[in-house]
């Protein structure tokens, strides 16, 4: 089990274990090693599936994302192209148009992220 925080000292490096401000394992950047705990910090991507508010149309909504609101977009608009569909951001959820949660959920894995099925 790995410690990522201690009262003491505040945040621990997930790689050597050592408070942040004295971590060993950094890299090139300058940032410390990103290790399991790290990774599931920022959580799971979610898909799931909507259609209230809509008039009945369906919607496939990507929540969880560990990213700005310039990414978001930016991302929104290859996933919009990637589905062949219409789509938004909203309140900081990417929602693309049509029922596409498995099209999605292959993109997002093939790009790193831990997304998942949500919902029904």
């Amino acid at each position: 089990m790995n410690i990522v925080y201690r009262s003491d000292v505040g945040r621990i490096c997930p790689g050597c274990q050592r408070p942040l401000a004295q971590c060993a394992c950094k890299d090139a950047r300058g940032k410390p090693a990103r290790g399991k705990s790290e990774r599931l910090r920022t959580g799971a991507v979610r898909v799931s599936r909507a259609t209230q508010g809509r008039g009945g149309k369906v919607v496939s909504v990507i929540t969880g994302l560990p990213l700005g609101d310039m990414e978001l977009a930016a991302l929104a608009a290859e996933l919009k192209k990637r589905c062949g569909s219409g789509g938004t951001v909203r309140a900081g959820a990417i929602e693309i148009q049509g029922e596409h949660r498995d099209t999605l959920v292959a993109e997002l894995v093939q790009r790193g992220y831990e997304a998942r099925r949500s919902g029904g």
